[in-house]
């Protein structure tokens, strides 16, 4: 089974920890502290836990339990034009959703202490739905998403290693609000792809070629490769952006979008939007199934 959290819609606040290994801990204690959770293991209360691991720690301790080609964000993704995407690997990584703050920060707290002498906090990121599918661009973010009902074929490993899990791949983007409002509407239209009211893809003969959409959409042998977004908005008037959280069954859908959009690909195109938005962090971790994960878990954890 995979882990519930990753597909319970509908929650408004979020907040994200990465965590890091303290000295003196192995990788099996910090398994095991997370695996003592009881978030990852069951969803209850309207409050859902996600937990994964930097894809190095999970192999070290299941070296059958990873998906082929699963590696970290070990290093930056460099573009064109001197754009790059930071590496910001951590060791795991525990996302708290909820229907209101106190309860994320309730449980977020109860992580932070259930870990103490384990791991300890490397990034703290709070994310929120704004006007409830947009992002702070204003425009629609997730069209391309697939339903519920395919998002498990998309998102979900099958048979073989790591079956029932997912890669994450987890980004910070913070935007220059300014610079993108100051745009006409169509400019911002042809920086997307897209309408702006309502998210219609514009037609091939006014989709530049270095759109978000354009760069985004990623086909092999003529077929679209998916990943399913759960992206949030963070911060405030004067410091936001997006929280990218994008889950595919195989890495390299997630890799081969980042290098489109870097322009580090062969047609040497970047994505337009890059222009008004910069990658703060970037890192993968594997979201391995309840069932590999509940074979770590103390038998009295609740």
């Amino acid at each position: 089974m995979t882990q519930p959290g990753i597909f319970a819609l509908g929650t408004p606040e979020h907040s994200y920890l990465e965590l890091d290994l303290v000295d003196g801990a192995s990788a099996v204690d910090l398994v095991k502290a997370v695996a003592g959770l009881a978030g990852p293991l069951s969803t209850g209360g309207g409050v859902n836990l996600v937990a994964g691991f930097r894809p190095e720690l999970w192999a070290r301790i299941r070296p059958d339990g990873l998906p082929a080609g699963v590696t970290g964000f070990n290093e930056p993704i460099v573009g064109v034009d001197g754009f790059q995407m930071p590496a910001t690997q951590r060791d795991a990584f525990v996302w708290i959703a909820g229907p209101n703050r106190t309860a994320v920060y309730t449980n977020a707290l109860e992580v932070v202490g259930a870990l103490v002498g384990v791991a300890t906090v490397a990034t703290e990121l709070g994310g929120w739905v704004y006007a409830h599918d947009r992002d702070l661009t204003g425009f629609i973010d997730g069209t391309e998403n697939p339903s519920l009902l395919d998002a498990a074929a998309v998102a979900v490993g099958g048979d073989g290693p790591g079956a029932g899990g997912s890669v994450l791949l987890f980004q910070r983007w913070s935007h220059d609000s300014l610079a993108f409002e100051s745009l006409s509407v169509p400019e911002q239209e042809k920086v997307i792809g897209r309408t702006k009211l309502d998210s219609v893809e514009l037609g091939e003969d006014v989709m530049p070629a270095t759109s978000h959409v354009s760069r985004t959409v990623v086909e092999e042998d003529g077929e679209e490769l998916e990943i399913f977004r759960r992206n949030t908005a963070y911060g405030t008037v004067t410091d936001h952006g997006t929280v990218f959280v994008g889950f595919a069954a195989q890495q390299r859908v997630l890799d081969l979008m980042l290098r489109r959009m870097a322009g580090a690909t062969e047609d040497g195109l970047r994505d337009a939007l890059t222009r008004y938005t910069t990658p703060v962090s970037g890192a993968y971790y594997f979201i391995p199934s309840v069932a590999a994960l509940a074979g770590f878990a103390p038998e009295d954890a609740d």
